[in-house]
């Protein structure tokens, strides 16, 4: 499932002038302050059969990340290391102008996104996915479902893929003489092995005026927004940018800043969270619900 191109809603003229004059303001038209995340709630374990999975609401934003743990080969130039492919699919009842169909352009970029804030500070520890050296790893699958589209699709995706990681426990393998791999799903052998904990924070620009997490009419009047990818141990994994405007230099070092602070703070709750949740394949997920 997928969308159309375009992942703006159009609204009308006077209530985006009304929406920026209020953020001219330092305040929300939700009542919220610039810099405050809508409402988060987080499910680990939310699907039964994944390895791990979670979902999150981000204010009315919905979405599900699921792991999955196959048994293959190691790529050429990492013979010694596990594997790692992301998917995102926005389901067509998210939004009224998403469409079915196979992922397209922002699908893809997403995942991309969300891949790429992994990789880049190694927040998987590969070489420990290894069952048979130079031939058989684990290959890591996370599959992201947007089922209710509000605004932050990035950041929301991102609570979810962490949340469903660290969820995540890997199955007991065997290793007969003939080196072929017999996996027990039944029998939990380790948590998933995580390096490091890496999540995105959006900060949009109106005007002039920044604010984090918009929201889908926010984003509406957002003339570009920032992404940017930092760690629990206050480490930058990348950024990226979409909207025609731009940020000028100061604005990015400001955007830098805000992206630790509220980054440690969500990460902070993926652990709360987490520490509540119950593994894959439990009886019943539990939540976690952070202002």
């Amino acid at each position: 499932m997928s969308h159309t191109p375009s992942l703006e809603l159009v609204i009308p003229r006077l209530k985006a002038s009304t929406i920026v004059s209020i953020l001219k303001k330092g305040m929300r038209s939700s009542g919220r302050g610039l810099m405050e995340y809508r409402p988060i709630e987080i499910v680990p374990g939310y699907v039964r059969n994944a390895d791990g999975s979670a979902l999150v609401r981000l204010g009315n934003t919905v979405v599900v990340a699921g792991v999955k743990l196959e048994v293959g080969s190691p790529y050429p130039d990492a013979p010694n290391e596990g594997a790692l492919v992301v998917n995102a699919e926005f389901v067509p009842t998210a939004l009224s102008t998403f469409e079915p169909g196979p992922p397209d352009e922002n699908a893809i970029e997403l995942a991309r996104v969300i891949d790429r804030s992994l990789r880049e500070l190694k927040a998987i520890d590969m070489s420990k996915l290894v069952i048979v050296p130079g031939r058989r790893v684990w290959v890591v699958y996370i599959d992201i479902y947007a089922l209710d589209h509000d605004g932050n699709l990035v950041d929301a995706s991102s609570i979810a893929t962490l949340a469903a990681l660290m969820n995540t426990s890997l199955p007991k393998v065997e290793v007969d003489e003939s080196g072929n791999v017999r996996v027990d799903r039944g029998t939990r052998a380790s948590p998933l092995p995580l390096r490091n904990r890496v999540i995105t924070v959006t900060i949009a620009k109106a005007e002039n005026v920044m604010f984090v997490d918009p929201d889908l009419e926010e984003e509406s009047v957002a003339e570009t927004r920032l992404v940017v990818a930092v760690s629990e141990d206050g480490r930058i994994a990348g950024l990226q940018k979409s909207g025609a405007g731009g940020f000028t230099e100061a604005e990015v070092l400001t955007a830098l800043d805000i992206a630790l602070k509220a980054g440690e703070e969500l990460i902070k709750k993926l652990v709360i969270s987490n520490l509540g949740g119950l593994k894959a394949g439990s009886a019943t997920p539990t939540g976690s619900s952070a202002p």
